[in-house]
């Protein structure tokens, strides 16, 4: 019976032997590899995959930070805003003193940049992309990102004003003027430099004239003619 038993252990241990064999699991510089190769076809879903794959399963390999870079621009470019916000929250978690952290901010300011939508509909996507832009820039004033940053601060501010505006204009056909001069500080407060500053002064001056305060509405009119002396908001103040 023993004997039996033995035979039959060695006949199976045989063909175990001889059946297929596991294949190797393949190595980061494999996986790093393939996931480039997939880039470069622009298929962002998939290479953004192996890209999450390599620093997941080799965390502690000197190909992680540069895979969650990686990963983070191919959701980019993928249009999934919300993977690469993930993404890049966790590279900053685990890799705050990276030598691309200046990028990585920067990849995160223009994925909230390009989420800005229509200004009449405002998801508040804008004070998202201003706040990363502004932090690239105190952070790392001399990046390569920094100027492309400021330039888009500039865009980001005008948006923000237009908004404002728009808003303060719908304000004022329905004479609810608190709310307007309210929405109209801000803009000379908050963006002095947008292209809504003198309109938002004169209309500053029409608000205070509706309510009886024409003290105040003279000192913004005399603000208007002084900052902006040929702008066309300017030639539209009463003698």
């Amino acid at each position: 019976m023993k004997k039996t038993y033995l035979l039959f252990a060695m006949c199976c241990a045989l063909s175990a032997c001889g059946g297929t064999a596991v294949p190797p699991e393949p190595t980061v510089s494999e996986i790093y590899s393939g996931a480039y190769n997939e880039l470069n076809d622009e298929n962002y879903t998939k290479a953004s995959e192996e890209f999450i794959k390599t620093e997941s399963n080799f965390p502690a390999s000197e190909w992680a930070s540069d895979a969650l870079i990686m990963a983070a621009y191919c959701q980019y470019m993928d249009n999934d805003f919300a993977g690469t916000l993930l993404t890049t929250d966790r590279f900053m978690r685990f890799h705050p003193g990276h030598k691309d952290v200046p990028y990585v901010m920067y990849l995160r300011g223009m994925t909230y940049y390009r989420q800005v939508s229509d200004v009449r509909r405002e998801p508040g996507m804008s004070s998202y992309a201003l706040n990363q832009f502004q932090q690239l820039i105190d952070r790392f004033p001399n990046s390569n990102y920094t100027e492309n940053a400021k330039n888009k601060i500039i865009i980001l501010k005008n948006y923000i004003a237009g908004k404002a505006m728009y808003s303060a204009r719908r304000d004022m056909q329905k004479e609810n003027w608190t709310s307007a001069i309210s929405r109209l500080q801000f803009i000379i407060g908050s963006a002095q430099e947008t292209a809504m500053t003198p309109e938002a002064m004169f209309r500053l001056t029409e608000a205070y004239t509706a309510i009886g305060l024409p003290e105040q509405a003279n000192g913004y009119a005399k603000m208007l003619r002084l900052n902006f002396p040929d702008s066309e908001w300017t030639k539209k103040l009463k003698s």
